[in-house]
């Protein structure tokens, strides 16, 4: 069996399919049949769900404040990539000056 195509599922999308495990009373499992959807992608839906309400466990992060996280990690790493093209830049003049 080939692995599975990754794919992008929008918020409203989610918030469907965890309101099926919630207030209709389906088990994971079918939810994710029916759906095509793996169960872990699922099971990963309701416990960030449970995060997001502020029902999770003390310290995890909400989808948003993961959001931000990212944001940073990605202007972090390019901050440190500038930084080093600057390095270089500099120590080529100096050596070119020199």
């Amino acid at each position: 069996m080939g692995k599975r195509q990754r794919r992008r599922f929008t918020d409203e999308y989610k918030a469907g399919a965890v309101r099926l495990v919630r207030e209709a009373g389906m088990a994971v499992t079918q939810v994710a049949r029916d759906l095509d959807l793996t169960e872990s992608a699922l099971r990963n839906w309701v416990k960030q769900a449970e995060i997001d309400e502020g029902a999770g466990p003390a310290g995890a992060l909400t989808s948003p404040e993961q959001e931000e996280l990212r944001r940073l990690r990605r202007e972090n790493r390019e901050l440190r990539m500038e930084r080093e093209i600057q390095k270089k830049a500099a120590a080529f003049f100096a050596k070119e000056n020199g």
